[in-house]
C-alpha cells in the first residue's frame, strides 16, 4: 500500500491546534497537546473524501458559502449505528481547518483534489437519473434536489434529470438512447422504478451484444454501467438488502464515492420466452396472492400490503404444482449455514474468480463469461409435486425493515444461485409461525413443512390433467376484465397431488396432517378457493403461472458495497458538532 508522504502542516480546528498529514491513501489529523504531544488521531480514507472547497461552506441543509482566505472545508463520510447489528447510516461529515496563509489553504486544496483523481478513479463523473413523483409518499422531486443534488454538485458529479410521467418510461428510454458518457443510471424511487432501469439496462446491453434474452441457453452480458438507488417509494426492499439502511443520504454518498456491489439477477422464462428479470423475490402462492389482492386496495396507501396479507393468511390456501430444481454446488455454501452476506463477502468474493476466470479487463470479463453458457443449466434436476402454501425463489435475503433477516437470511448477493424456499400446506397456526418467524430472529426454515435448496435454476408447472382446463377457466375469466382486475383470477377449487419426489433428509419426514390444510378459515374471507395462484415478480403479477427461472450470476452492478457489519467498525471521538469517522 502507498504511503508517500504528500503534504503535512500545522492545522487549526476550532480553538484546537492538529498536525495533518496527506499520504496517498489517508488524510489524517491529529490533536495536539501544549507540548506538541499527540493526543488523538482522526483518519478518513482518501476513497471516502466527497469534496474540498475553499472558505467555510455548508451543504446541507442549505449552501452557505464565507470565503475565507486562510480556511478550506472538507467533507467527508461518516458512519453511526443504525441501532441494528448489520447497516450503518452514512451522513456527511465536515471540518473546517485554518491555517497560516492562503498559499498553504491553496496547497492543501490542490492536493486532496489530485488525490481523489488519482485514488478513487471509478467514481462517477456524470449520471443519468429518473426520479419517480408518485411513487411512496410522492416526495421523489423533493428528496432528490433538497438532499441528493447538493452532494452530487459538491463531488462534482453533472446529472442529465429525467422526471418520469408514466409506467416504463426509463425502461424504454434506456432501450432506445445511446448512453454514451454516463457512467451509471440513478433511479429516485421504489423497488418498481429499479426493475424499470434494471429491465432497460440489461435489455440495452444484450442489443449491443447481439444476445437474444428469450434464449434461456444464452448467458447474458454483464451490464458495464452501475445502477444507483436513491430510496423514495412504497418499497425498497433492494435498497435495504445491498445498503443495510433506507437513508437518502447513505445512498447518495456510496454513489459518489464509486462503491461497486455486483447483483445475481434471475430471468423468468415461459414457453414463447422471457417474461421479466428478478432480484429479490419470484412467490407464488401466499406472496402472489398478497400482491393480487393489495391492486384491489391501492387506494390504502403502503397498508394495502398487511391488509392483504392478513385476509390472504385468513383464506387458507394452498396451491397444486410440481417443482423442479437444479441445485448448486453444496461444497461453496448453504442456505442454512447461518452466515450473512455483508461488505467483503468471502462467498461472492470466490465466485466471482468462478464466474469469470482470467479476467483483468471487462473484454476479457465478457469473454470468458460468455463461454460458459453451455454448461450452466447442466446437472441432475431434483423434482418435487404437491400442494404448497408458497414457492419462493430469491437471489439475496430480501431483508426490509419489517424483516430485518428476510426471506432467507444466509442467501448471497452475488454469488450465482439464488435460494429456492418451498412451504408445504400445512395447519394455519404452524403457517403464522412460518411468516411471524420473519420478523424475529428464528430460523424460519427449522419447521417440519419448510424446505429450502440452493439453486441455480426452477422450474415450475401444474400437475398432469389440469394445465388445459385451468388455463381455459383463467382464460375465461380473464376476458371481460381490465388489467386490474385480470391480475387475481378466482377458481373452483380442486384437489390436486401430494406425492413428494425429493429424498427429505432425516429428520424431515412430513405426516398427512402437515401436508394437507385445515380449511376452517377459508369461508371467512372468500366464497371460493381459486385452484391457481399468481406468480409475484418483484411487485408485478406475471400473465404465466408455468414458468422456469434462471439465475444469472453478478450480471449487473450497483452504487453500493453490501451491508457493513456494525460491530467491526470502531469510531472516534467526535471532533465537531458530534460526528464519529472510521478509524
Amino acid at each position: 500500500m502507498e504511503t508517500d508522504l504528500q503534504l503535512e502542516s500545522t492545522v487549526w480546528v476550532g480553538s484546537k491546534i492538529y498536525r495533518a498529514v496527506l499520504t496517498g491513501w489517508q488524510f489524517n489529523w491529529t490533536e495536539l497537546d501544549k507540548k506538541n504531544r499527540d493526543k488523538k488521531t482522526i483518519s478518513v480514507p482518501v476513497a471516502e473524501v466527497v469534496g474540498v472547497e475553499e472558505g467555510r461552506v455548508e451543504i446541507l441543509p442549505q449552501k452557505l458559502i464565507d470565503d475565507t482566505d486562510k480556511v478550506f472545508t472538507v467533507f467527508y463520510v461518516k458512519r453511526s449505528s443504525t441501532g441494528s447489528s448489520y447497516g450503518l447510516l452514512w451522513t456527511l461529515g465536515r471540518t473546517q481547518f485554518s491555517v497560516p496563509s492562503r498559499v498553504l489553504r491553496d496547497q492543501w486544496t490542490k492536493h486532496l483534489r489530485a488525490a481523489l483523481k488519482t485514488h478513487s478513479p471509478v467514481r462517477p463523473n456524470r449520471l443519468l437519473v429518473f426520479i419517480n413523483p408518485y411513487g411512496g409518499k410522492k416526495k421523489g422531486r423533493k428528496i432528490y434536489h433538497s438532499l441528493v443534488a447538493p452532494l452530487f454538485e459538491l463531488a462534482g458529479i453533472s446529472c442529465h434529470v429525467i422526471v418520469t410521467e408514466r409506467a416504463n418510461q426509463a425502461r424504454d428510454h434506456l432501450l432506445k438512447k445511446d448512453l454514451t458518457g454516463f457512467d451509471g443510471v440513478v433511479c429516485v424511487g421504489g423497488d418498481g422504478m429499479f426493475s424499470e432501469i434494471l429491465h432497460g439496462l440489461i435489455g440495452q446491453t444484450q442489443q449491443e451484444a447481439g444476445l437474444c434474452e428469450n434464449d434461456l441457453t444464452v448467458t447474458l452480458q454483464p451490464c458495464p454501467r452501475h445502477i444507483g438507488i436513491i430510496p423514495a417509494g412504497s418499497t425498497d426492499c433492494v435498497c435495504y438488502a445491498t445498503v443495510g439502511v433506507i437513508d437518502p443520504v447513505t445512498s447518495a454518498l456510496h454513489i459518489i464515492i464509486g462503491d461497486s456491489q455486483p447483483l445475481d439477477v434471475c430471468s423468468v422464462h415461459q414457453a414463447s420466452g422471457l417474461v421479466r428479470y428478478s432480484v429479490s423475490l419470484l412467490g407464488y402462492g401466499f406472496y402472489g396472492d398478497v400482491l393480487a389482492e393489495s391492486e384491489k386496495h391501492r387506494w390504502m396507501g403502503p397498508l394495502r400490503y398487511d391488509y392483504s396479507g392478513t385476509m390472504m393468511y385468513l383464506s387458507n390456501r394452498s396451491y397444486a404444482g410440481i417443482v423442479q430444481y437444479l441445485p448448486a454446488d453444496p461444497l461453496l455454501s448453504s442456505p442454512r449455514d447461518r452466515t450473512r452476506c455483508l461488505s467483503g463477502c468471502s462467498v461472492c468474493s470466490r465466485s466471482t474468480e468462478r464466474l469469470f476466470p482470467h479476467s483483468s479487463d471487462a473484454g476479457s470479463l465478457y469473454s470468458s463469461h460468455y463461454n460458459q453458457f453451455s454448461s450452466d443449466l447442466e446437472g441432475e434436476w431434483v423434482t418435487v409435486e404437491g400442494r404448497f402454501r408458497c414457492v419462493s425463489l430469491t437471489c439475496m435475503s430480501s431483508s426490509c425493515p419489517k424483516s430485518p433477516l428476510g426471506l432467507s437470511p444466509s442467501a448471497h448477493l452475488a454469488d450465482g444461485t439464488g435460494d429456492l424456499i418451498l412451504v408445504w400446506d400445512t395447519h394455519p397456526l404452524g403457517f403464522l409461525k412460518f411468516l411471524y418467524r420473519h420478523t424475529s430472529t428464528e430460523d424460519q426454515f427449522d419447521l417440519p413443512f419448510v424446505e429450502v435448496h440452493r439453486v441455480k435454476a426452477v422450474r415450475f408447472s401444474l400437475p398432469p390433467g389440469k394445465e388445459e382446463e385451468e388455463y381455459e377457466e383463467i382464460g375465461g375469466l380473464s376476458g371481460g376484465m381490465d388489467e386490474e382486475e385480470r391480475g387475481y383470477i378466482e377458481t373452483v377449487s380442486r384437489s390436486g397431488s401430494q406425492q413428494h419426489l425429493a429424498d427429505r433428509g432425516p429428520g424431515r419426514e412430513m405426516t398427512n396432517l402437515q401436508k394437507t390444510g385445515n380449511p376452517f378459515l377459508c369461508g371467512l374471507c372468500c366464497s371460493k378457493a381459486p385452484a391457481v395462484s399468481v406468480w409475484n415478480c418483484d411487485g408485478e403479477i406475471l400473465p404465466s403461472i408455468e414458468i422456469l427461472s434462471r439465475v444469472h450470476g453478478q450480471l449487473v452492478r450497483l452504487y453500493a458495497r453490501g451491508i457493513e457489519d456494525g460491530a467491526a467498525v470502531h469510531c472516534s471521538e467526535d471532533i465537531e458538532r458530534g460526528c464519529t469517522l472510521q478509524i
